[in-house]
């Protein structure tokens, strides 16, 4: 059970996939969020079941429908949020499994069976290979993400690639404006990518922080920006990001969906830790103040905090360099 977000489910598709390879026989049903479900939809061999938070108690009514007589043999309860806890209670299975001690939130424990291991100071996606390590799946070298589109969308993305030719992705606006980049260093970066000879095009959801986000950068700069901005569905966003050389963003699902496709990321971040969210593959090439930010505020270094603490204010973001993102930038268009 793992509803949401973009980020996240990312992160959970590497534990799915594992279990998959590991274990090609598994029978699996997820409980996913609706939006989410839209990316990992051509998964194969796995149920999905749609939780659309919106319809509040309606939503738990219709997942104790869908699963109905059934006893699975394990639940893994992979959101420590009170809602999933909550509507979890409709799921029977022989094993509960919830976080450890450290990570449970939001009275979490009372909802599990048993737990994962501890594991300290680990990204979220090993976080959520913690459970399959519960389950006793074997484990993998390395993670690997299986997102399947169809063959429409396929051929979309590389005609985007050959029309685009060689383009690095900006994908700016996170969830919150907290924790996005400036629009004008955002522009000042993609003129510098744009003078080594490779476009940049900007992409986003449809929300409204997205397309001002992307507004705001393309009023600051008068090179030609592609925009795709709202434009897209999450599997040609994900072909887009597929044939990027480079994706520069804060914590967003974008720079996680473009790790499930082996695009590198150079990550913007000041509110979290990197090594907590960082886009998984390029966590040593991330732009970041966070280290910094967490011992102003908490006078201790971040080792010393519970593992997850965040850095809190407006502009925090605005402390990362332009310097400092070129330098990432560079190894990449040099």
């Amino acid at each position: 059970m793992r509803l949401s977000a973009i980020g996240d489910v990312c992160h959970a598709v590497a534990m799915v996939t594992r279990i998959q390879t590991q274990w090609p026989d598994a029978q699996i049903t997820w409980v996913i969020g609706k939006v989410e479900h839209q990316l990992v939809k051509l998964m194969p061999n796995i149920r999905f079941i749609i939780f659309d938070k919106k319809r509040g108690k309606a939503a738990v009514k219709d997942l104790e429908q869908a699963v109905k007589g059934e006893v699975f043999d394990a639940l893994l309860m992979m959101q420590v949020a009170l809602r999933a806890n909550l509507a979890s209670r409709v799921i029977k299975a022989k094993q509960r499994i919830g976080f450890d001690w450290a990570r449970s939130k939001e009275l979490h424990w009372l909802f599990a069976n048993k737990r994962i291991s501890a594991n300290q100071h680990a990204h979220v996606l090993d976080g959520f290979m913690d459970f399959a390590d519960a389950l006793g799946v074997p484990r993998v070298e390395k993670p690997a993400w299986r997102i399947p589109v169809s063959d429409e969308v396929s051929e979309w993305g590389l005609q985007q690639a050959k029309d685009l030719g060689k383009y690095v992705v900006i994908a700016p606006a996170a969830s919150k404006a907290e924790r996005n980049w400036l629009p004008e260093q955002y522009a000042r970066i993609a003129e510098y990518i744009q003078n080594k000879g490779v476009n940049v095009i900007l992409c986003g959801g449809p929300g409204s922080l997205d397309r001002e986000t992307a507004d705001a950068i393309k009023q600051k700069t008068d090179i030609n920006l592609q925009d795709f901005t709202g434009k897209t569905s999450l599997h040609q966003l994900l072909m887009l990001l597929k044939h990027a050389i480079l994706v520069v963003a804060p914590d967003t699902g974008p720079a996680h969906m473009a790790t499930t496709v082996n695009t590198p990321v150079v990550g913007l971040y000041a509110h979290s830790n990197p090594l907590r969210t960082g886009p998984y593959n390029n966590l040593n090439n991330v732009a970041s103040v966070y280290d910094e930010c967490i011992k102003e505020q908490k006078g201790k270094a971040w080792q010393e905090l519970p593992w997850g603490v965040r850095a809190k204010g407006d502009n925090l973001m605005q402390r990362i360099s332009f310097e400092q993102v070129r330098e990432k930038v560079h190894q990449y268009i040099a």
